[in-house]
C-alpha cells in the first residue's frame, strides 16, 4: 500500500514547541484523512529546528464508495416537507426519488444517495491548506510582501519549503502539488544549514531521511537526545568527571541542533565559591550548557558542556572560546549577586519602621530584605494586598498551627517572617527559580536556627506530586500556613480554577496541604481553619485525586467521605481500612447483605411503608429475628466504640461479626409480613443495619 511524506521546512522552531506542534500534525493529518474516508497502517511523527516532518505508511489509494439510502416523508405529505427532503438530499425533483410501499404506513420517498469514491492525491490537496492555515501555534507571525494582506498565511516563523510525496514502498512516487500562499508542495528539501544548503530531491521517507543525514541532519529527536546525552558522558569520564544530567536540558537543546556536536569548556575555579545551583542556573540559562562534577561526589567543577550545531574545521575552539567568554560573564554577574546579598542596603534608615513591625533584626542582611520588602509595599495580588500583609497573615496563621504540628512557637514566628525575604535578593531577582533556596542559604550565613533555615527552603513544598514533602515541624507549619493563606485568599476574592484554568495554581497548594496533612500524619480541621464550606468541598477533590493515585477505589472513598469531613488524615485511614476489610470474606458477604437490607429499606421509604421508630423485642418472632438484634446492639456498640478510639480496623471486625446473623435473617426471614407491626419492626431492624454500619461507612456507594 502507498506512503506519504509530508515535510513542513522553516527558519528556527522554538524548542520548547517543537515536539507538541509535530503531535499536533500527526493528529490534524490523520483524523482529516479518516474523516475524509482513508485508512493508514501507521503514521509516525519527526522534528528538528527547522522542520516538521511525518511519515504515513500503508495509506489507502483511495476513498471507498459510499451508497446511502435517505429515507423522506410520505408521498402524500405536505409541499414543504417534500422540499425540505429534497434539498437535503441534494434532488432536484421527487422524480429523483425512490417510492416504498410501507403495509402500514403507506407510500413514501426514499433518496439513494452515492458518492464516488476520491483519490488520496485529491483529499491531501484539499486538506493540507487548511490544516497549515489553522495550525495551532502558541504564537505565530506572518511575512515577506504578502503579510500585509488580509489573511495572509502565519506560522511559526517564515515557512520556507513543502515535501509532499506519495506512492508505493518500490516503485516511483508522485508529488502532491497542493498550493497555500504562493508555497507549492514539492519533492525538494534541503540539509543543514550550513554544512549542506544544497537541494535534495526526495521520493519516500526511507531515502529522505537517509539524504538528510548525509546533509548533516539528525531526523530523530531521540536519537540527537541520546547522541548528546552518551557524547557528553563520555567527554566528562574523559576528563574524570561525571556529567550532572538535566532531562529539561536535554529536551531543550536536542530542539537547538540538527546535527549535535558535543564539546567540553571551562571557567575560573575562583568561581566556585559561589551556589552549585546559582552556577547551574546561570550556565544552563544563559548559555544551554551542562555542568559537570567529581565523580561520585556533589561538588560542581569548572568544566561545563556545551552542544553546538556546527562541526568546526578547528575541533571547536573557537566555539569552545566563545562560550567560555559568555558563561565567565554571567558568572561573573552571579558572584556579584552573591556577595551584595550579604551586605547592608544602603537605605537602613528607611527600613526601621517595618524592621520593629516584625521585630526584624536590623543587622541581619536577610532580616533587612524582609524589612525593604515590606517598606516597598511589593503587591502579592492586587485584592490581597502587598506582600508584607501576606507575611503577617501568614505569621498568625502559623502561630495558631503550632499547637496542631508541636512545633516550637518562637522558630515559627521567626520562619514565618523570614520565609519571603529572599525575594528581595538579587540572586532570586535573577533567577526566581532559586527563592527559597536562597533563603535557606542566606539564613544560614547569619546563623539562623537550622530549623529556621529549612522551613525557609521548604515552605514552598511539595510543588507536584513528585516533589519531596517537608519534614521537619518548623518547615510543616509554614508550609501548610502559606498555602492554606493562598487558599483562603483566593476563595475570598472569588479567584477559584474553572476547567483547566488555574493562574494561581490553587490546586497545587490544596494537594500539597493533602500531602503534608496525610504523610505527615497530621490532624487538621480544614472547616475551622478556612470556615468555608466550598474551599472544604474543594480539598474533597483533591483528596480524591490523591486517594486514587495511592490505588484507592473511587466508591470507596465516596463511601466514607462525607460533606462536612474536615479532618483529612481520618478519611483516609477509614479508606484504608474499608479497603482491607472489604476485601476479606466476611466484608464481601456483609456488604452483599448490607446492600440488600438498605435496598429494602429505601423502596419501602419511597413507597412511604409505615417503619416503626425503634425495634420492640416482643415483636420479635422468630430466631434470625433476635440473633440479629442482639448482634446488632453488640457490633453497632463495639463500632462506634472503636470509631472514637479512630481504631478503624477494629470498627470494620466488629461490623464483621453481622455477617452470619445478616445472612440467616434474610435466608429465614419474611420481611413484607402481612402483620402491619410485625412488618414495620422488621423494616425497623434493617434500618439498624444501616445506622450500624452508617458509623464506618455508606455501604449503599459502594459496589459489588
Amino acid at each position: 500500500m502507498p506512503n506519504l511524506l509530508l515535510e513542513l521546512r522553516s527558519e528556527e522552531i522554538p524548542a520548547r514547541m517543537q515536539r507538541k506542534a509535530a503531535g499536533d500534525l500527526k493528529k490534524l493529518v490523520t483524523d482529516a484523512l479518516v474523516e475524509a474516508g482513508l485508512s493508514y497502517e501507521g503514521a509516525r511523527e519527526y522534528w528538528t529546528p527547522r522542520r516538521l516532518v511525518l511519515d504515513i505508511h500503508g495509506l489507502t489509494a483511495r476513498s471507498a464508495d459510499v451508497r446511502e439510502e435517505r429515507k423522506g416523508p410520505r408521498t402524500d405529505a405536505n409541499e414543504k416537507a417534500i422540499e425540505g427532503f429534497l434539498r437535503g438530499a441534494g434532488l432536484s425533483s421527487v422524480s429523483e426519488a425512490q417510492v416504498v410501499s410501507d403495509p402500514k404506513k403507506g407510500d413514501f420517498y426514499v433518496a439513494v444517495i452515492s458518492k464516488p469514491g476520491r483519490a488520496t492525491e485529491e483529499i491531501v490537496t484539499d486538506i493540507m491548506p487548511g490544516i497549515i492555515r489553522d495550525f495551532p501555534w502558541p504564537k505565530s507571525m506572518r511575512w515577506g510582501k504578502a503579510s500585509s494582506k488580509p489573511g495572509a498565511l502565519r506560522w511559526v516563523r517564515p515557512l520556507q519549503s513543502i515535501v509532499c510525496t506519495f506512492g508505493p514502498e518500490h516503485e516511483e512516487t508522485t508529488v502532491i502539488p497542493f498550493e497555500i500562499d504562493g508555497l507549492t508542495a514539492a519533492n525538494i528539501t534541503y540539509g543543514h544549514r550550513f554544512h549542506a544548503p544544497e537541494a535534495i530531491t526526495v521520493r519516500r521517507f526511507d531515502d529522505y531521511a537517509a539524504n538528510l543525514e548525509k546533509a548533516k541532519v539528525i531526523l530523530d529527536a531521540e536519537r540527537r537526545k541520546d547522541i548528546i546525552l552518551h557524547d557528553a558522558r563520555d567527554i566528562a569520564f574523559a576528563n574524570g568527571l561525571e556529567l550532572v544530567e538535566d532531562e529539561g536540558l536535554l529536551e531543550e537543546v536536542s530542539g537547538l541542533v540538527e546535527w549535535p556536536q558535543v564539546l567540553m569548556g571551562s571557567f575560573e575555579e575562583d568561581y566556585l565559591s559561589i551556589p552549585s545551583e546559582i552556577i547551574r542556573l546561570t550556565i544552563k540559562t544563559n548559555q544551554k550548557c551542562f555542568v559537570t562534577r567529581a565523580q561520585g561526589g556533589d561538588t560542581l567543577s569548572n568544566k561545563f558542556i556545551l552542544v553546538s550545531n556546527i562541526q568546526a574545521s578547528d575541533g571547536g575552539k573557537e566555539i569552545v572560546h566563545g562560550n567560555g567568554k559568555v558563561v565567565r560573564a554571567r558568572l561573573s554577574d552571579a558572584l556579584h549577586f552573591w556577595k551584595r546579598d550579604q551586605g547592608n542596603l544602603p537605605d537602613l534608615e528607611t527600613l526601621t519602621a517595618s524592621a520593629a513591625k516584625f521585630g526584624l533584626d536590623i543587622n541581619k542582611p536577610l532580616d533587612q530584605r524582609m524589612a525593604k520588602l515590606d517598606a516597598l509595599d511589593v503587591t502579592f495580588h492586587a485584592k490581597l494586598g502587598t506582600q508584607g500583609a501576606r507575611v503577617a497573615r501568614i505569621r498568625t496563621l502559623a502561630k495558631e498551627l503550632a499547637d496542631i504540628t508541636g512545633a516550637d512557637a518562637a522558630l515559627i514566628d521567626r520562619a514565618a517572617v523570614l520565609a519571603k525575604a529572599d525575594l528581595r535578593t538579587e540572586a532570586v531577582g535573577e533567577f526566581p527559580e532559586l527563592q527559597g533556596l536562597m533563603g535557606r542559604k542566606y539564613a544560614a550565613l547569619q546563623g539562623e536556627n537550622a530549623s529556621v533555615a529549612a522551613a525557609i527552603e521548604d515552605h514552598y513544598k511539595p510543588q507536584g506530586p513528585s516533589d519531596r514533602v517537608p519534614e521537619d515541624r518548623v518547615a510543616i507549619t509554614i508550609a501548610l500556613a502559606d498555602k492554606l493563606d493562598t487558599l483562603i485568599g483566593f476563595w475570598a476574592i472569588d479567584e477559584k480554577p474553572t476547567g483547566s484554568k488555574d493562574p494561581f495554581a490553587l490546586r497545587r497548594a490544596a494537594l500539597g496541604v493533602v500531602r503534608i496533612l496525610l504523610e505527615r500524619g497530621i490532624r487538621l480541621p480544614l472547616l475551622a481553619t478556612t470556615r468555608d464550606g466550598d474551599l472544604l468541598s474543594f480539598f474533597h477533590d483533591r483528596l480524591k485525586v490523591y486517594l486514587r493515585d495511592q490505588g484507592a477505589r473511587h466508591d470507596l472513598i465516596d463511601a466514607v467521605l462525607t460533606s462536612d469531613a474536615d479532618d483529612l488524615l481520618m478519611v483516609a485511614r477509614r479508606v484504608e481500612a474499608l479497603a482491607a476489610f472489604i476485601t476479606s470474606e466476611d466484608g464481601k458477604n456483609l456488604l452483599a447483605g448490607t446492600k440488600r437490607a438498605t435496598q429494602l429499606l429505601a423502596a419501602e421509604e419511597k413507597k412511604g411503608t409505615v417503619i416503626a421508630d425503634g425495634v420492640s423485642q416482643a415483636l420479635l418472632t422468630l430466631d434470625a429475628e433476635n440473633e440479629l438484634f442482639a448482634a446488632i446492639s453488640s457490633a453497632s456498640k463495639d463500632a462506634s466504640d472503636a470509631v472514637v478510639g479512630e481504631d478503624f480496623r477494629s470498627a470494620m471486625e466488629a461490623l464483621s461479626k453481622l455477617r452470619g446473623p445478616v445472612d440467616r435473617f434474610f435466608e429465614d426471614v419474611l420481611v413484607n409480613d402481612e402483620d402491619a407491626a410485625i412488618r414495620a419492626n422488621r423494616l425497623a431492624l434493617l434500618r439498624l443495619i444501616r445506622e450500624a454500619t452508617g458509623a464506618v461507612a455508606d455501604f449503599s456507594k459502594i459496589s459489588g
